[in-house]
């Protein structure tokens, strides 16, 4: 790939992974409507690396929380806050991992490449997500996610199986539907995004091992560059401005967006 394929590629997932308006439903888009050849699986394994840093960059004080509480809660223990934090990221990740997994080994992920299907995902749960932004609760943070409310956004989690739904928008949506204040529900989501981000990039790696060569080692180091700043840059900016502006902006995108795609699909 050329320097600014790279680049391209790179920032696409970078700004859309955080951001509620998907990473997957974009990065299907750019070939399906610019003709240029795909990126590749070393491609994507290296742009998930370079978001998975800048997440964990970003959120570092709460990783270091659950990682110290994950060595209690292997050994059983649930008596701190970091332990229980843990769990609630596991609880809240199997049901992807599960889900997930079926959709790979069936072949239903290629079935769901679609510029149709994309158009309808951005669009509906666009909708979606302003309607719970609009009328949902504000009386929790992050600090008051239970068992019950991680599982809740595990299984909505499932849904950003299908491409253009966008991971981080629809834990979003469910988390302001379950009450918490635009700032916990980013929070939590992007939380969320860490364990999903190390599974499917594992699983990504297994599918490139011994398939790559010093070029593409390369390439793979400048993507996964490009993406952990453009990622970094959209965190910073995504919750600064969640102190004073909702999630509409996001939504009208989606709209918009998914609008287009359907025209374009059924003209």
């Amino acid at each position: 790939m050329t320097l600014f394929q790279l680049l391209v590629v790179a920032i696409i997932q970078g700004v859309t992974e955080f951001l509620p308006v998907s990473s997957s439903g974009h990065l299907i888009l750019l070939p399906a409507l610019t003709g240029t050849p795909d990126q590749g699986l070393a491609i994507d394994v290296a742009v998930h690396v370079g978001t998975l840093l800048a997440v964990v960059l970003y959120f570092r004080s709460d990783v270091r929380i659950a990682a110290g509480g994950l060595t209690r809660l292997v050994r059983g223990r649930i008596d701190t806050p970091g332990a229980f934090l843990a769990l609630c990221l596991i609880i809240a990740t199997i049901p992807a991992l599960i889900v997930g997994h079926a959709i790979r080994v069936t072949g239903l992920d290629e079935a769901m490449r679609s510029v149709a299907l994309i158009g309808w995902t951005m669009l509906v749960f666009g909708l979606v997500l302003y309607w719970a932004d609009r009328f949902g609760a504000t009386t929790r943070n992050a600090g008051d996610w239970t068992l019950k409310h991680a599982a809740l956004m595990g299984l909505a989690q499932c849904l950003a199986l299908i491409p253009g739904t966008s991971r981080s928008g629809i834990t979003i949506t469910a988390a302001r539907q379950l009450g918490y204040g635009r700032e916990g529900a980013a929070k939590l989501s992007m939380l969320m995004s860490i364990p999903v981000i190390l599974a499917s990039g594992a699983i990504l790696s297994l599918d490139v091992i011994g398939q790559t060569n010093w070029a593409l080692a390369r390439d793979a180091s400048i993507a996964a560059a490009f993406a952990f700043v453009a990622a970094l840059g959209a965190l910073v900016l995504m919750m600064r401005l969640l102190r004073s502006v909702s999630f509409t902006p996001y939504v009208i995108y989606r709209v918009i967006l998914g609008l287009g795609l359907l025209i374009w699909a059924y003209a």
